[in-house]
């Protein structure tokens, strides 16, 4: 149990009930200003605390970085595929492996430079959005499941703050 909360520790991922205009435009804001959310919680760490891993076994605080701007490149890249073919099927990647790469190692300057630009055109998009544009999907092959605009939209404003409980649990 307390494992969990160290894995998630903003809980899991829930799915709104209801998207209304008051619902969509907070996951919107959601995503518009979680770069300044993570350049402050960011520029208050050391590079001990961000060469730390949040729990044992678990990403450094520098690789939780650079896989904000990894994930978050795909996630608008899924976005615009859905709004310009018909439920497209999306590409995954491992994660994990990535994390490992040599870029991972890198100062996180400019993996924050890539997602303060990347949720500036990442926002705007959104707010151009209709509510057909919403209800637009993509599959993700690997659970063949759909996952609408609202959804993902959902799932990545979630996500930004999930990671930012991983930087704030190195911080304690």
């Amino acid at each position: 149990m307390q494992n969990d909360h160290l894995k998630y520790p903003i809980g899991n991922f829930v799915q709104p009930t209801i998207y209304n205009d008051q619902v969509i435009e907070n996951l919107i804001k959601d995503i518009e200003y979680f770069p300044q959310m993570l350049i402050q919680k960011s520029e208050s760490m050391s590079q001990e605390e961000l060469d730390k891993p949040y729990r044992a076994g678990g990403w450094t605080g520098r690789q939780e970085v650079h896989h904000l701007a990894d994930s978050h490149m795909n996630a608008l890249i899924r976005f615009k595929l859905s709004l310009t073919e018909n439920g497209p099927t999306i590409k995954p990647y491992n994660e994990a492996s990535w994390a490992k790469l040599p870029d991972s190692a890198l100062p996180i300057d400019p993996s924050l430079k890539i997602l303060d630009a990347l949720h500036l055109k990442w926002a705007n998009l959104l707010r151009q959005f209709n509510e057909a544009d919403f209800d637009k999907f993509y599959v993700h092959p690997k659970t063949k499941s759909s996952w609408t605009m609202k959804k993902a939209l959902a799932l990545y404003a979630w996500h930004g703050k999930h990671h930012l409980g991983h930087l704030n649990l190195i911080k304690k």
